[in-house]
C-alpha cells in the first residue's frame, strides 16, 4: 500500500490567514488513512477510506467533498478516533498536534476529544441530550473541560447561547431539545462545541435538513467563530458554493480516495482531475439559464497532465478500479495543486511526489 508524506501545503490566503501559518507544522496531519469493514462472511475487511491524506493547518477552513459515500465522515470520524465497530482503522496515521490518534486507548482519545477537536454533526437533535435542559448541557462542557463550577459554568452557557446568536438565550436554556428548530439546535451544538476551546472544529454536514435562509446563517456563524477562536475548521459539504464563499483550501474524495487538493480559486479555476471537473459542471451557476435545451459539453473521462517534462494521466477512481492497473502516484501539478494520477505507458519515470 502506498504510504504518504504529506509536505506543507501553501493555503489559499484569506481571513484570519498568514504565511506564518502556512509554514508551521500542520495541525491535523492524515497519512495514508485506511478503514475498513467486514464483507459478509466476516472474513475479508473491505476499504471504505483508502490511502487517504491530506493536511488541515492552523486558522483555516478546510473543505472535504465529494459525493455520498466517498469516505468523507469516516476520515473526519477517525481524527476523533471513533470508528465504529465492526469498521477498524486497517493502516495509516492521523495526527492531531503531534499526537497519533491511532491506537490511542479511551484516556488518550478522551485528551484529543473536546480540547483538541470537536465535532458537529449532521442531525443536532440526535447528539443532544433529550432528558436534559439545554442550558445544562452547555454548561456540563464548562464543568467538565474547564473545571468551572456549577454557577460559573452556567453564566458562561448562558454568555454563549447569546454569543451563537440565539436570542431569548435564558428561555431557551431552560428548553429541552425537540422544543427547538433545527436551526436552533444547530446553533446550541456549535456553542457547546466552541466552548470546549477545540483547536479544530469538525463540521459534517452541519445544515442538512435546514432552509436555506438558515443554512447561510449557519455558515457565516461559523466563519465568525472560527475567526474569532482563531480555530481551524475541517468543513464537510456537497455544496461547492459553500466552499467557493467559505474555505481557504479544498480536498475532493472518490471512492474512498482524496483524489485532488487545492487552493479554492485554483481548484474552481483549473480543475485537474476528471471527478473534480464533473463536480464542479453540475453545479448550478447564473451564467447557465435552466431552461437551456442545448446538450451540454461532455465531460472528460481522463485527463492528461505533464509536470517537468513527464506525462500522466488522471482517470476516475472506478475507472481505473474496474481496469486493475497499479496503485496512482499523488504529483504536484502547480503550487498547492495535488492530483492523484497514473504515469503514462509513454511518460518518463517519475518518483512519487509528495503531497
Amino acid at each position: 500500500m502506498m504510504q504518504e508524506t504529506l509536505p506543507q501545503l501553501n493555503p489559499t490566503p484569506g481571513a484570519g490567514h498568514s504565511d506564518a501559518n502556512a509554514a508551521a507544522e500542520p495541525l491535523v496531519r492524515i497519512e495514508g488513512l485506511t478503514i475498513g469493514f467486514p464483507d459478509e462472511t466476516g472474513e475479508r475487511f473491505v476499504p471504505v477510506v483508502e490511502d487517504a491524506g491530506f493536511v488541515v493547518h492552523r486558522n483555516e477552513i478546510l473543505g472535504l467533498v465529494g459525493e455520498s459515500g466517498s469516505g468523507k465522515t469516516q476520515t473526519s470520524m477517525a481524527i476523533l478516533g471513533l470508528t465504529r465497530r465492526p469498521g477498524k482503522v486497517m493502516a495509516g496515521h492521523v495526527i492531531v498536534d503531534g499526537v497519533d490518534v491511532v491506537g490511542l486507548d479511551e484516556a488518550g482519545l478522551r485528551r484529543v476529544r473536546g480540547r483538541k477537536a470537536a465535532m458537529i454533526f449532521q442531525s443536532p437533535r440526535t447528539s443532544l441530550n433529550p432528558l436534559m435542559t439545554v442550558g445544562d448541557q452547555v454548561a456540563r462542557v464548562y464543568v467538565r473541560q474547564r473545571g468551572m463550577n456549577r454557577r460559573a459554568a452556567r453564566a458562561e452557557a448562558l454568555a454563549m447561547l447569546r454569543r451563537v446568536g440565539i436570542a431569548g438565550a435564558e428561555r431557551v436554556a431552560g428548553s429541552y431539545p425537540h422544543q427547538l428548530s433545527g436551526g436552533m439546535a444547530q446553533r446550541v451544538m456549535i456553542g457547546m462545541m466552541v466552548a470546549c476551546g477545540p483547536d479544530l472544529l469538525i463540521a459534517d454536514e452541519p445544515t442538512t435538513g435546514l432552509d436555506v435562509t438558515i443554512q447561510a446563517q449557519i455558515f457565516e456563524l461559523i466563519q465568525q467563530v472560527q475567526a474569532e477562536a482563531r480555530m481551524s475548521v475541517l468543513l464537510i459539504t456537497h455544496d461547492l458554493g459553500v466552499v467557493a464563499e467559505t474555505c481557504h483550501r479544498v480536498a475532493v474524495m472518490q471512492g474512498g480516495r482524496v483524489v485532488e487538493i487545492a487552493p479554492v480559486e485554483e481548484l474552481f479555476a483549473r480543475p485537474r482531475h476528471p471527478y473534480t471537473v464533473r463536480l464542479l459542471g453540475a453545479m448550478l451557476r447564473p451564467d447557465r439559464p435552466s431552461g437551456d435545451t442545448q446538450e451540454p459539453d461532455p465531460l472528460p473521462e481522463r485527463l492528461d497532465i505533464e509536470v517537468g517534462g513527464r506525462r500522466y494521466e488522471a482517470v476516475s477512481v472506478d475507472a481505473w478500479a474496474a481496469a486493475g492497473v497499479g496503485l496512482p502516484m499523488t504529483i504536484e501539478v502547480a503550487p498547492g495543486h495535488f492530483v492523484l494520477c497514473h504515469e503514462r505507458e509513454d511518460g518518463a519515470d517519475a518518483a512519487e511526489t509528495e503531497r
